[in-house]
């Protein structure tokens, strides 16, 4: 997922609440705000396609890379988060 155009900049609890990111869940890449930090943990409210949204907590230390301006929050894999993003409702 480093490419020229990638830079590992952040950690998760650099970005201010209300700093919207990309995460990738079980199945597909969603997007996501950085809701609230708790002790060595940042909470972060994760759009669903249904409509609905609920919350995940992260490590604060979690790195952040960023994709031109986009940040993402880093996993393991090599997946390009484009392919496989979340269509939320089709009529907008």
């Amino acid at each position: 997922m480093e490419t020229p155009e990638t830079l590992t900049l952040k950690t998760l609890r650099e970005l201010p609440i209300g700093a919207r990111l990309l995460i990738r869940s079980k199945t597909d890449w969603r997007s996501a705000v950085v809701s609230q930090f708790a002790i060595e943990k940042v909470i972060i409210s994760v759009c669903s396609p249904t409509g609905r949204t609920y919350r995940l907590r992260r490590a604060s230390e979690a790195e952040i890379i960023f994709d031109g301006g986009i940040p993402i929050l880093k996993i393991e894999s090599d997946e390009d988060w484009r392919e496989n993003f979340t269509k939320y409702d089709f009529r907008w």
